[in-house]
């Protein structure tokens, strides 16, 4: 979703100026509007801003007058207040009023980008914090962007609404979790929800990189550099400018590297081999990692800056075993994306007995390649514990079903049923029942009242 921004101010040609410097500066969802009353309707209407610069000076209501109507109806919106006046005492009183910034006519276009940037990623954090404290489970504004990743878990909800504030902004994000948790796919996701989602998104594998590929790779070369550099080549900065760079497996680039790379973060800029001329560059980098980069730090194998550099924003995925209610909508999801023509697309009560008590050191990665095995075994049979792997049926304990027949059953019904057996063997104690089957208890009890259980 763009970032709202409302522009008021009685001078038309300052409003016409303003919304040309802030197209040109990739911002699109601008609203401007020469009269105040007009805005405080809008905002009793329920309309909602992201950041609004005010001018002072108005006819029919002053600027001032309008922050505090922005502060009472709508606390949320980062307001930048312009004048044509410096005079420090209004200054003080616009900021002690709530407003994030002061800008003195005429404004430069650098300017006025730099304060509204700083202003939507201040709103970013607040909104993260804001979300940190609340109990309801988040909504997102762009729910598609996020639509190839399947979850009913709260836990992730909110990671997926932090990633989509993340996204609206151009800090560098770093994506931790182990080996098959999803972490390509939520970087994917976040180029989906951002500004840049119409450019280019690069993947890049750090750790098949030497300290020769490197160069070559990320910055490319002119024509000469070296025998057989027929022509320049672009790298994948040049490539990816203005789009989105993610680094997979960054904890495997050496610390020579790493130096090089921090560079380009820090200066936007970088050289191609071969020339001698700085090529400024405007990417917003995606990391990821299944290593501790903390005890790297530690152990000298990664640099501390670089760290804090592409930690503008942290997501951690957590693995699949501290998600099990997500293994059947998984297991799901994957059954019907591998065999959609398929008679039966189901798991008999054993298999997801099976499935429910693994520990999946593969993650969502390892249950794509087992349902995948699994169809071709079955030929279109509800799957069973005869099509699983041998080491996955010896690593679990499945506890009995709720019932002993194996037919087909809708996944939704054979969860059902699990649960209210193992319910009913712990004497319907809900909180040994949320043990056994290793889920929070307001999840256990949101399916109870789901089932009609009291």
């Amino acid at each position: 979703m763009e970032s709202r921004i409302v522009v008021v101010d009685d001078e038309v040609d300052f409003l016409d100026s303003v919304r040309r410097g802030l197209i040109t500066s990739g911002y699109k969802n601008i609203s401007l509007e020469p009269d105040p009353v007009m805005i405080v309707q809008a905002l009793e209407a329920g309309a909602e801003y992201d950041v609004a610069l005010i001018d002072i000076t108005m006819p029919h209501m002053s600027g001032i007058d309008l922050l505090e109507h922005f502060k009472e109806q709508s606390p949320q919106t980062e307001c930048i207040m312009v004048t044509a006046i410096d005079e420090a005492r209004v200054a003080v009183e616009c900021l002690r009023k709530g407003a994030y910034d002061y800008l003195v006519k005429p404004i430069s276009k650098e300017d006025l980008v730099l304060s509204l940037s700083r202003a939507l990623e201040r709103k970013r954090l607040v909104d993260i914090l804001d979300m940190s404290k609340r109990t309801e489970v988040p909504s997102l504004k762009r729910p598609a962007a996020f639509s190839e990743i399947v979850t009913g878990d709260t836990a992730m909800f909110r990671i997926l609404k932090e990633a989509e504030l993340h996204a609206l902004s151009n800090v560098p994000i770093l994506i931790s979790g182990e080996t098959g948790t999803g972490k390509e796919l939520l970087a994917r996701a976040v180029h989906r929800a951002s500004t840049r989602s119409e450019k280019v998104y690069t993947p890049v594998n750090m750790d098949a990189l030497d300290s020769n590929l490197f160069t070559a790779e990320f910055f490319g070369h002119v024509k000469g550099a070296f025998t057989g550099a027929q022509a320049n080549r672009a790298g994948y900065l040049e490539e990816t400018h203005r789009g989105t760079l993610f680094l997979d497996e960054i904890g495997n680039l050496s610390v020579e590297l790493q130096g090089k790379l921090l560079r380009v973060l820090q200066e936007g800029e970088f050289i191609k081999i071969g020339s001698s001329r700085p090529q400024q560059v405007d990417v917003r980098f995606i990391a990821a990692t299944n290593a501790d980069l903390e005890k790297l730090i530690a152990q000298k194998r990664f640099r501390k800056d670089l760290f804090y550099r592409l930690r503008g924003g942290w997501l951690h995925l957590p693995p699949l075993r501290e998600r099990r209610d997500d293994i059947p909508l998984l297991a799901d999801h994957f059954m019907r994306s591998f065999a959609p023509q398929a008679k039966s697309t189901s798991l008999t009560p054993d298999a997801l007995a099976l499935f429910l008590n693994y520990a999946w050191p593969g993650n969502i990665r390892e249950l794509k390649s087992v349902i995948q095995s699994a169809l071709n075994l079955s030929q279109g049979e509800p799957l069973a514990p005869v099509h699983l792997p041998a080491h996955l049926i010896q690593k679990s304990s499945p506890r009995k079903p709720a019932i002993a027949d194996n037919g087909p059953l809708a996944l939704s019904e054979v969860e059902k049923r699990h649960i209210l057996a193992v319910y009913h063997q712990a004497d319907q104690n809900k909180s040994e029942t949320a043990r056994l089957l290793e889920i929070s208890l307001s999840t256990l009890r949101r399916k109870l009242e789901s089932y009609g259980v009291d």
